[in-house]
């Protein structure tokens, strides 16, 4: 593979490092709290993510292939420049575009399948983070098997009438949109019956209960529908082949939820950490069974990066399977990431045991918080376990796994 990007990128890869270094010590101020939380320039001016998504399109560093009549730079496709904005935002500290499931998931399935009322009323306002939205996806009873969801929607009088349940529906009680998918067909074969409505938060009937997890926090939630109605032409695609959208989106979020430049990040930050923690008077950095697996965890960390590249080529030749290496690049990236941050709590010893309130915690308590995190997103986008078979056997063409007969 050769990584010679050529003078084009070369100068445009300058272009972003000016931009970058014009806006070193920006920071998002306890961003957890909001999606549009301010952040502050250097100089003590505050301004919103909204601000800052705009400052970033305008500049041709955020929805650079997407249309300007979507609110987008209107640029073209450009994979080898998006990860130069990528590489270089992360080399400088300059705070990446907001992202999450409205921008990394549903924006690129309205481009693709959308009509041209859904892309004009929800595009721009999602890029901005005006509109944030939640997935509709889990059910009790469907998890890895979701073509057997059964939240039902009814056609009545020109609008879509929906009663049942999602669950472990991430950021539900900071939505105001969400994407779903509801049975509509209920005599047809089960990946065939369903459909794919774009549904306000605040319509009534909708009842969101917070699932408050082992992180204390509440990052995933049940909703509940009791006669949701919502017009007819909230579908994206046709009635009943809702499935072909949802893997279309699905595919969007295997790629969002893993990012090398962040967990190359992280990685840098324990190393500052153990540079300056001791047991008995000796840095962590220089004690041996701790440097051996940091070394192999950055080691892993750059193969990462490397498999990334893989995942760039694949988008650039076609007839390469960018589904399949997307997902490789997700599995692999979710574990390591857990990895990580499982070893950085234990090489801290008591202090790793430490969580929220106390005055003794290390980065904020930000690798207890995250190695529990971890845990739901190597579920997130279908399961690690899931994964590796569809990998073996769409693959590497490997037989299916044997089911167990009854007796």
């Amino acid at each position: 593979m050769n990584l010679n990007y050529g003078p084009e990128y070369k100068n445009f890869k300058k272009e972003v490092i000016s931009f970058c270094k014009k806006w070193e010590g920006v920071h998002f101020v306890d961003e957890a709290k909001s999606p549009l939380t301010p952040i502050t320039k250097v100089g003590g001016k505050k301004i919103t993510r909204t601000e800052w998504q705009s400052i970033l399109i305008k500049e041709g560093y955020f929805a650079r292939s997407i249309p300007k009549e979507y609110g987008g730079y209107g640029g073209e496709s450009d994979v080898i420049k998006n990860r130069i904005i990528a590489s270089e935002f992360s080399n400088h500290g300059v705070p990446s575009p907001m992202s999450g499931q409205g921008i990394d998931m549903l924006v690129p399935t309205l481009l693709e399948l959308g009509t041209e009322q859904q892309k004009k009323q929800y595009i721009e306002k999602t890029l901005l983070g005006e509109i944030i939205w939640c997935q509709g996806y889990s059910e009790p009873n469907a998890g890895s098997d979701l073509a057997s969801l059964q939240t039902k929607g009814e056609l009545v009088d020109g609008n879509w009438v929906i009663n049942g349940q999602k669950i472990w529906t991430s950021t539900a009680q900071y939505s105001q949109m969400m994407f779903c998918l509801v049975r509509t067909e209920p005599e047809a074969k089960k990946h065939a019956g369903i459909s794919y409505l774009l549904i306000p938060m605040e319509t009534p009937g909708i009842e969101i209960r917070p699932l408050v997890d082992m992180t204390l926090k509440a990052g995933f939630n049940e909703v509940f529908f009791t006669n949701v109605t919502i017009p007819e032409a909230n579908i994206v695609g046709k009635r009943g082949e809702g499935w072909a959208v949802a893997n279309a989106t699905l595919t969007h979020e295997r790629g969002s939820l893993t990012n090398p430049n962040a967990t190359m990040n992280r990685v840098n930050s324990l190393i500052n950490i153990m540079k300056k923690e001791t047991i008995n008077g000796k840095k962590l950095i220089d004690i041996p069974v701790y440097r051996d697996k940091l070394m192999t965890l950055q080691a892993k960390v750059m193969a990462f990066q490397s498999n990334s590249l893989r995942v760039l080529s694949a988008k650039l030749n076609p007839g390469q399977d960018v589904k399949m290496a997307g997902m490789i690049q997700k599995y692999y990236g979710t574990e390591l990431r857990h990895e990580l941050e499982g070893f950085a709590v234990d090489v801290m010893g008591e202090i790793g045991t430490l969580y929220e309130s106390s005055p003794h915690l290390r980065d904020k308590g930000s690798w207890q918080f995250l190695y529990m995190y971890y845990l739901g997103l190597i579920i997130g986008g279908g399961t690690s376990q899931i994964q590796k078979n569809i990998i073996a056997e769409r693959g590497l063409g490997m037989p299916r796994e044997p089911k167990v007969q009854e007796a």
